[in-house]
């Protein structure tokens, strides 16, 4: 058996925004963590956006992403719908980037300020943000794990979840729904 990302507690978020609150590209780095937990983005096609992906005409954000097939896993085109509290974490990074084309990457790299992330780079990068925030387990998957845990335990039926992390077969999703403790009690309780 292969080991899973971790799962984010609550407290492994707030330690991890405290720490990317003290980094260099701050709003950035939120913003591109933002994507993998609430709206369960794979790191690849966080890697992959373009500005224009999620700004609307007049530099307001869409209400969802439409990606195309070359940026996503499974080479199939879908749709990730953007919750109003994510919407309001892209607005405040792209006050900061009214004047970039919306054809260049959403997220630009630290070395070149032309190009933006490439899948690995960027799982890399969520590798060393977890490490330096000290939270041990943690991956680039775990943001999306993450979503996928807490979509289940609001009581989302499991084809949603499967629609909204992208996959094709129910059994790929819930290999990333995690079951807590806190979980397992509610379940236990509602007998």
């Amino acid at each position: 058996m292969t080991h899973q990302a971790k799962t984010l507690e609550s407290e492994d978020v707030d330690v991890l925004l405290d720490y990317i609150e003290q980094t260099r590209h701050k709003k950035r780095d939120r913003a591109m963590f933002m994507l993998t937990w609430l709206a369960g983005l794979r790191v690849s096609e966080v890697a992959q956006l373009k500005l224009s992906d999620i700004r609307a005409k007049h530099a307001l954000i869409k209400n969802e992403i439409r990606l195309n097939a070359y940026q996503t896993k499974g080479g199939k085109r879908r749709i990730v719908f953007l919750s109003d509290r994510l919407k309001e974490e892209l607005v405040n990074y792209l006050q900061d980037h009214t004047d970039r084309s919306d054809e260049e990457s959403l997220f630009l790299t630290q070395k070149s300020g032309a190009r933006g992330f490439t899948p690995n780079t960027l799982a890399q990068h969520f590798y060393w943000l977890y490490k330096k925030a000290g939270i041990s387990g943690a991956s680039a998957h775990s943001g999306r794990r993450t979503f996928a845990t807490t979509l289940s335990a609001k009581g989302v039926p499991p084809r949603v979840i499967m629609r909204a992390m992208g996959h094709q077969d129910i059994s790929s999703t819930m290999i990333y729904v995690d079951a807590s403790d806190d979980m397992v009690r509610s379940a236990v309780n509602a007998i």
